[in-house]
């Protein structure tokens, strides 16, 4: 079976009659059983209730009766509920937990017909830049398996670039669903905050937590976002107005557009040369179709990381305190007294890396740090939001690298988490101010792919998916 790039192309043969969605489930299941003991991808396949969904969506294409994404063969980031299927955060202290509800997003794909053929690797509780955080060990990249495939939503990324599945549903808190893209060789997209319920999304960081996708074209991208997008009202944070139809400008021309660029970025010295000449052969693609480029400046570069880290981890501590070893998951067996019992479940359970961030949150929650970190961190969001606002009431969008380096070696920054966190430096502008953003593949002067990151105005995802199609195709030209 061919390699699809796009879910038009398998459409349009379930209409001629070349494939059917079980012969499509059964090319996928054969992939991640061929690769999958190798790049640790998935954490679990549903290979028997994904056969017999595809044998019952086979006869309502037969009867005229199926949803948009009939044959949509998809995996889910192990953060996402899907009921009496098991979900871990990759973690141990949620180890053979299994689902009561299903998220709204996969609800919703699941209403229009979509198959969901597993759950994905990632770090755990979504906490990492790499996917090594997971208590069920590294996913490798399968463009190179000695390197990362980024993180947290690294399985999704890795899943669909391996071919075991033709989209993921995967979570972005500070790039982790465009960094992994990016060094995958794939399209990730974060759209606005609250556009997407977080319904049944195990939380890591609340205000920042934002669904997304992972795909092969942006097409597929604005498809699944037009499909999960909307109010939901098991979410209050989610955004009351309907989606557009993201799909339906994807085609039409792209105007003159003036993009903003930002030289604190373009010069950092974390930026590797030859994205940064990657990039700018991009600026040079893209001014040849009409389109304008302005440096502008953006002078709290110095204090994204911190204030990201300072703020996702206060949530994170308070998130994260739910998991006791009284109601579910991992419980341990010396519990003299429930205080003991509380801080053993924890330690075992919980990853260094998840530990580091919940005694981070819970000091900067103190009284005696409150006021200089937490609250002082939550000003410095706010004029970052003003501040990105501002830039994007005088140009279209925001174009930056995705990431300052390709995907990096297993284990180079796994015990230096501040190098590791700089991996964040370039997205995470996009989550503190809650924007849209897209991460479309890059790859001419590195071995590894890079990508180029795309923030547009809040709530105008339609704007940004028609202008990054329209950029995707020109770079593949």
């Amino acid at each position: 079976m061919k390699n699809y790039t796009s879910f038009s192309q398998v459409k349009g043969d379930l209409e001629k009659g070349v494939v059917t969605c079980s012969q499509l489930v059964a090319y996928y299941l054969d992939r991640i059983e061929s690769e999958n003991n190798h790049l640790n991808v998935f954490l679990e396949v549903f290979d028997e209730s994904a056969l017999k969904r595809a044998e019952a969506i086979d006869l309502k294409i037969k009867g005229g009766s199926a949803g948009k994404l009939a044959g949509f063969v998809i995996g889910i980031k192990d953060l996402f509920c899907y009921q009496d299927h098991k979900m871990t955060c990759s973690s141990r202290i949620l180890e053979n937990f299994e689902s009561q509800i299903t998220a709204t997003c996969v609800q919703r794909l699941l209403d229009e017909d979509a198959i969901i053929i597993g759950r994905q690797n990632c770090d755990e509780f979504a906490m990492g830049s790499s996917n090594e955080s997971s208590a069920y060990g590294a996913t490798l990249n399968p463009l190179n398996s000695a390197k990362v495939p980024g993180g947290s939503s690294g399985g999704s990324a890795a899943a669909v670039a391996a071919d075991m599945c033709l989209a993921s549903i995967g979570s972005d808190t500070g790039g982790s669903i465009r960094q992994p893209a990016a060094f995958c060789g794939i399209v990730g997209f974060k759209p606005s905050y609250s556009r997407i319920s977080r319904y049944g999304l195990s939380a890591y960081a609340s205000s920042f937590d934002t669904v997304g996708t992972l795909t092969k074209s942006v097409e597929d991208a604005a498809l699944l976002t037009e499909v999960m997008a909307g109010p939901d009202q098991n979410d209050s944070t989610s955004f009351s107005e309907p989606a557009p139809k993201f799909t339906q400008s994807l085609g039409t021309t792209t105007s003159e557009l003036k993009i903003a660029v930002i030289p604190e970025m373009m010069n950092s010295e974390v930026l590797e040369s030859d994205l940064k000449e990657d990039f700018e052969e991009v600026i040079g693609i893209a001014s040849e179709t009409g389109h304008k480029f302005f440096e502008t400046e953006f002078p709290f570069l110095e204090y994204l990381l911190p204030t990201y880290y300072i703020l996702t981890s206060a949530e994170a501590s308070t998130n994260l305190s739910r998991y006791d070893g009284v109601r579910y998951g991992l419980r341990t067996s010396e519990d003299e007294n429930l205080e003991m019992l509380y801080k053993k479940t924890r330690t075992e359970g919980f990853g260094d890396e998840v530990l580091r961030r919940i005694l981070l949150g819970t000091q900067v929650l103190t009284s005696s740090y409150q006021e200089a970190y937490y609250k002082k961190a939550q000003k410095v969001r706010e004029k970052v939001k003003q501040y990105t606002a501002k830039i994007l009431e005088n140009y279209d969008f925001i174009m930056t690298p995705t990431t300052p380096t390709t995907a990096f070696d297993l284990g180079e920054k796994s015990q230096d988490p501040l190098e590791m966190y700089l991996s964040d430096i370039l997205t995470v502008q996009a989550s503190i101010a809650g924007f849209p953003s897209i991460s479309i593949p890059y790859q001419k002067r590195s071995k590894m792919p890079t990508g180029i990151q795309i923030m547009g105005r809040n709530f105008e995802e339609e704007k940004l998916l028609k202008f990054a199609n329209s950029l995707s195709l020109d770079i593949a030209n």
